[in-house]
């Protein structure tokens, strides 16, 4: 089926916006490809160096051209729950490739850190230059040359997109992910938001907080609740770099092993030595990108991809913009209830239908382009698959059902559980900004309340503590973004602010920083930018100013003349304290020249 002719009309201004950097990326590609994406343009001093911890066999392989080898960037370590599981991954991949005539080695290793570990505190300032630091490291593993095609080991937040960036940047080589899945159900989320939010009105103590979190975070996989890492997983197979069916099975099980395994053969199968060679920087174009675009707003999924898909995109020469993000997400129905925009963990998304049920119902209205190439192979229908064990131990693939199991976690195009993404840029004499509204029931889509201005997120934490926010007002959190201290996400403002609300009290937020894709109930413009410390107009709001903000019009205002606002000077703030600890004194030059919210947030584009 073709695609709706909105969703063609929004591709097409993409290729056409893109056509100058796109094509400077496909010649530089097709020029990498024609120089030899394995070792034969290596000398036998490189070679040497590069097989002399290989067994006698696979130096003998490796010798030669006509053997594909595989190089895994892994982004393993056994602190983090979701990439514990790809310890074994390794071993695993170097067997599957023996059996299928080829030979893998670790290329690298790229840093994976957690922002639930590091949520409010020093270390979240590098959260997201960590994304760009990955794709760096993936970069100088890769750049040894000694490989075929790459598989790329990672699931959570920054760590996704920083591998797809550098599998664009080496876009000749053919780049499979292979993800770990979700941990199995534990404490159901709005059982923990509870615990969470009678914390911070002092009705329990930490020891029933640790408790409740506890139980919610209990095993190897991500995270349950739908935020970045389990969106990177949807955003990867919905792009094809998955194989279908792959991104939610469990960690542990026979058929998450056989999902692997097939990963890394039909890796192999797709590299320039074979009939299939599916170059990562030809086969991820702008269809590819909108149908990514598309998947995130049929689920609610996280607003970081307001800044990573952009950034991602980039990498292949392609330019998103938050206006195509926002007008796919006016025209793009919500399909998943998946907390926070509802009760259910992504187990339950993909007991309920999963990944097959929802593309094929985007495939049915033309919302997806079908006609794209993915690592397995030509065309999104291929994907509208449910993945099951074989009696030999391999993957099976059933045709993904007409019917949601549960059509209150996943439903169809004919019933959706709102007409829009929820997603939408904001613009006004405040700069431009987004919010998503998937969880915020509609009464609070337009709040208009005086502002309460505040430097950093623990000036708002000790005014709640102290009973001064017992009203209206829309918190303004500035000095947040990327080039301030790094663009650090402020969930934390959640749980305050979500008591402030149940109390019957018109309540919102406007930052320049990041909030996350586990934000909920609470209406938050976030990325606004310019940002403060830039000297845009956030900087210049004042105690008491009226903010409207609009979710449904799209927009973001402060009610005073435009002369009174040019007129006043740009706060400022010491940011001293952000400059030093944790490692943030690595990263000064990355704060000096990151680049605005609205392309990405990047240092390298």
């Amino acid at each position: 089926m073709s695609a709706d002719s909105r969703i063609e009309a929004i591709t097409k201004r993409i290729v056409e916006r893109s056509k100058p950097t796109r094509e400077v990326y496909l010649d530089r590609t097709r020029r990498a490809i024609s120089k030899g994406v394995h070792r034969s343009t290596l000398s036998c001093g490189n070679l040497a160096h590069g097989f002399a911890v290989c067994s006698p066999s696979d130096k003998a392989a490796l010798a030669g051209d006509v053997v594909p080898n595989l190089g895994i960037i892994t982004a393993y370590n056994d602190m983090l729950s979701a990439h514990q599981p790809f310890e074994t991954y390794p071993a695993l991949i170097r067997q599957a490739a023996a059996e299928a005539g080829g030979v893998a080695q670790v290329a690298g290793g790229v840093p994976a850190m957690c922002d639930g570990v590091t949520q409010g505190q020093p270390g979240m300032e590098l959260s997201l230059f960590s994304r760009d630091a990955i794709a760096m490291a993936a970069a100088i593993g890769l750049s040894h040359n000694m490989f075929d095609a790459a598989v790329y080991l990672g699931v959570c937040d920054k760590i996704v997109p920083g591998l797809m960036i550098a599998a664009l940047t080496f876009g000749h080589l053919p780049s499979v992910f292979i993800p770990a899945g979700p941990m199995t159900t534990g404490l159901p989320n709005d059982e923990k938001s509870r615990i969470r939010q009678l914390y911070a009105e002092g009705k329990v103590g930490r020891a029933e907080l640790l408790e409740a979190e506890s139980k919610s975070y209990h095993g190897p996989g991500t995270c349950t609740f739908y935020g970045t890492a389990n969106s990177n997983q949807m955003l990867m197979e919905i792009m094809g770099f998955h194989l279908p069916g792959a991104s939610f099975i469990n960690p542990g099980t026979p058929l998450r092993d056989a999902l692997t395994k097939e990963a890394t053969k039909r890796a192999l199968a797709i590299t320039a030595l074979g009939n299939e060679f599916t170059p990562a920087g030809e086969m991820i174009d702008e269809r590819s990108i909108v149908n990514g675009v598309v998947g995130l707003h049929a689920t609610g999924g996280s607003t970081n991809h307001t800044l990573h898909l952009i950034a991602m995109a980039r990498a292949g020469g392609i330019q998103l913009t938050w206006q195509d993000i926002s007008d796919l997400s006016d025209i793009v129905p919500l399909l998943a209830r998946v907390y926070p925009n509802g009760l259910a963990d992504v187990n339950h998304f993909h007991a309920a239908g999963g990944m097959g049920f929802l593309i094929k119902q985007l495939l049915k209205a033309g919302y997806v382009h079908d006609d794209v190439r993915t690592v397995y192979g030509q065309g999104l229908a291929a994907y509208t698959i449910d993945p099951k064990l074989a009696e030999d131990g391999t993957v099976s693939r059933e045709p993904a059902s007409e019917v949601s199991a549960d059509p209150k976690v996943l439903s169809t195009i004919d019933k959706p559980f709102q007409s829009n993404g929820g997603l939408k840029m904001l613009t006004g004499n405040l700069g431009k900004g987004v919010i998503k509204i998937s969880a915020v029931k509609p009464e609070r889509h337009v709040i208009e309340a005086p502002a309460i201005v505040f430097h950093d997120q623990q000036e708002l934490q000790d005014a709640f503590k102290a009973g001064k926010l017992e009203k209206d007002f829309i918190a303004v959190v500035r000095f947040q973004g990327p080039k301030a201290n790094g663009m650090p996400e402020l969930h934390r403002l959640t749980p305050p602010l979500g008591v402030l609300q149940d109390r019957g009290f018109k309540v919102a937020l406007v930052t320049d920083g990041r909030m996350s894709g586990a934000s909920g109930k609470v209406p938050a413009a976030i990325h606004v930018t310019p940002e403060a410390v830039d000297g845009g107009p956030i900087a210049r709001i004042k105690d008491g100013d009226i903010i409207r903000l609009d979710a449904i019009a799209g927009t973001l205002e402060v009610l005073v003349g435009a002369a009174e606002l040019a007129s006043r000077d740009n706060a400022t703030t010491d940011l001293d304290a952000n400059e030093f600890g944790m490692g943030r004194e690595l990263f000064a030059s990355f704060r000096r020249i990151a680049g605005p919210a609205d392309q990405g947030a990047s240092v390298l584009f």
